[in-house]
């Protein structure tokens, strides 16, 4: 095909695919059909935008040419195609892509998760994305894509690169307390990768259920769950874990989040933890720390990992979704040995490791302190919005109970039984453009007391917009 004709047609296809490739099947047909089987193949190149609305046709001859087929057999088919809208000729100057292409093409759809209609999103487990370090992350892009060997853009260690490791597990150590050999550090999409690389590795060695926190996340739950195993509510108290539960439930690995447990919001005593582990020697057993807000405190000194304690029977997990964003989908897992082979390996098989120059990126804005900046300007942020929501409550919802404050990106309240019941609490909430979330969400307690227990997220929201929410809630209940 001539250069000119090849650059006409070339559409959305691969690279290195013309779209008039797409048209040699057709002019292989028998004889008799060989015309028709043109106009369908041009038909539906246009309906699916391989040849997009403007594109320039070859001439006739010279299609005709490259196809090795008679002049008239194309002539025929773009006149067919233009008197059906698909094609336009102008005199003079050519045959086009008519305007039918663009109704063809389908747009894509965006699936994220979103709130429409609502003035202010209470809904936890969101950070502010507006904190996120652009101009930092910029420095640290540069500098990487100026001192990256070109070796390194191949495929890298499943368990991340070495840098990235050494940096994570340097800055765990520091700020976590957790036993954190590079070596045993395997770099993974977040917490959610780290629940599903956990969940294939146990349900390979036998295992069949995994207890989870109630209340806990749902999400814990869902993550296990695409790994073929069956989930355990197990019961908190004001503590932690209950141990009689625990132990009766016949369970060999429970998902926990002991620093600030979510979303009742309370740490869980030495004792609990001690406990914990205690039965996960005694079963052969594994637990997985989920250390979501672990770096996020106010009014006391952060709480240790519990990984800390016994690294060969925690799994600790976390990730830069609150501290940076989620959607850079990095985090991290600590891995006991006994596990470490089968994570690797089923890591690589999943996606044969997380993109390098991400990983790279993190590396070089950990090692340089950007971190640490990072964390403490978010931390100075988080708590003025925590204090503005504590006041917000106290003004238009008196009597309201707040508890889960020290740390963390949100908060338990628990308002006067008098404007609920919850249900209806949160209707009411919802028709003023504010979403809520009611605790018995998030597990399988009920109340009785009448109260309404709510677990609002406050990190995402300005002070103006929390004040606004809560005063709007207010109204809406007849507060």
């Amino acid at each position: 095909m001539t250069e000119a004709a090849e650059r006409a047609v070339s559409g959305a296809d691969a690279p290195g695919q013309p779209a008039w490739e797409l048209l040699l099947p057709a002019v292989g047909a028998p004889a008799r059909r060989r015309g028709r089987a043109l106009q369908e193949a041009l038909r539906d190149a246009v309906r699916a935008g391989r040849l997009a609305s403007g594109t320039r046709l070859p001439s006739t001859r010279e299609l005709a040419a490259d196809l090795g087929v008679s002049r008239g057999l194309v002539t025929e088919a773009y006149e067919q195609l233009t008197a059906e809208g698909y094609l336009r000729s102008d005199r003079g100057s050519g045959t086009w892509v008519g305007g039918a292409a663009r109704a063809a093409v389908p747009e894509a759809r965006d699936l994220a998760p979103r709130a429409p209609g609502v003035r202010v999103d209470f809904h936890p487990g969101t950070p502010d994305l507006s904190l996120f370090p652009r101009t930092a992350w910029g420095a640290a892009q540069r500098s990487v894509l100026a001192r990256l060997p070109h070796p390194s853009l191949g495929y890298p260690d499943p368990r991340g690169l070495p840098e990235l490791r050494e940096a994570l597990a340097a800055m765990l150590a520091r700020r976590r307390g957790v036993v954190a050999d590079p070596e045993r550090l395997v770099v993974c999409s977040g917490v959610a990768q780290a629940s599903t690389l956990l969940g294939f590795v146990l349900r390979a060695r036998g295992l069949r259920a995994i207890g989870i926190e109630d209340p806990g996340s749902p999400e814990h739950g869902r993550l296990f769950a695409s790994t073929g195993m069956d989930t355990v509510w197990l019961p908190l108290d004001e503590e932690g874990l209950s141990p009689g539960p625990l132990a009766d439930s016949g369970v060999r690995a429970v998902v926990v989040t002991p620093s600030h447990q979510f979303p009742s919001g309370i740490s869980w005593s030495a004792e609990r933890r001690g406990a914990l582990l205690d039965w996960a020697r005694a079963v052969d057993g594994y637990v997985l720390e989920d250390d979501y807000d672990g770096d996020f405190r106010y009014d006391r000194a952060p709480v240790g990992a519990l990984q800390g304690l016994d690294p060969e029977r925690v799994v600790y997990a976390g990730s830069v979704s609150k501290s940076l964003a989620p959607g850079l989908r990095l985090g991290w897992m600590l891995v006991p040995a006994e596990l470490l082979g089968d994570v690797v390996e089923r890591k690589r098989t999943m996606d044969l490791g997380n993109p390098v120059l991400d990983q790279a990126v993190l590396a070089e804005f950990v090692t340089r302190g950007g971190y640490d900046r990072q964390l403490r300007h978010c931390q100075r942020a988080y708590r003025e919005r925590r204090d503005a929501l504590l006041a917000a409550l106290a003004e238009h919802l008196p009597g309201t109970r707040v508890s889960g404050i020290a740390a963390g990106l949100h908060v338990i309240a628990r308002v006067p039984g008098r404007f609920g019941p919850s249900a209806r609490f949160v209707a009411r909430a919802a028709d003023a453009g504010v979403a809520l979330r009611p605790l018995e969400e998030y597990g399988t307690a009920r109340h009785d007391d009448g109260d309404v227990r709510l677990v609002i997220g406050y990190a995402h929201l300005s002070p103006s917009a929390i004040e606004t929410g809560v005063r709007l809630v207010a109204e809406a209940v007849g507060a």
